[in-house]
């Protein structure tokens, strides 16, 4: 499976962005796709999941500002960020696997920097 994330660039306080990743290759009827992120001197942390079904899973903290979907038709998840933080900053890292919490493949990652 190979993923191919954008969407990820700098931002104001308060600002608003869109993460995209589409799948391609080797994809299960069932699966989980999601965003995983990564702040220097930090240990990588679940951002969300969304499973083929469309049941979603999120870090506690982040519900409510984060929404995660997707296009079964496409193979794209799409992670929408919304009242960004300067902590949000960090590199946001797609994923694919057969449970929420058991990545088997990753993408190249995409930074996401908030800052005035």
């Amino acid at each position: 499976v190979q993923l191919v994330e954008s969407g990820g660039g700098l931002v104001q306080p308060g600002g608003a962005l869109r993460l995209s990743c589409a799948a391609s290759g080797d994809i299960s009827g069932s699966h989980v796709m999601g965003w995983s992120r990564q702040a220097p001197g930090k240990q990588r942390e679940l951002v969300a999941g969304i499973a083929s079904t469309g049941s979603t899973s999120y870090a506690g903290s982040l519900e409510g500002r984060f929404t995660i979907s997707r296009d079964n038709a496409k193979n794209t998840v799409y992670l929408q960020m919304d009242s960004l933080k300067p902590e949000d900053t960090a590199v946001y890292y797609c994923w694919y696997g057969s449970t929420f919490h058991r990545p088997a493949y990753w993408g190249q990652g995409t930074q996401v920097t908030v800052s005035s």
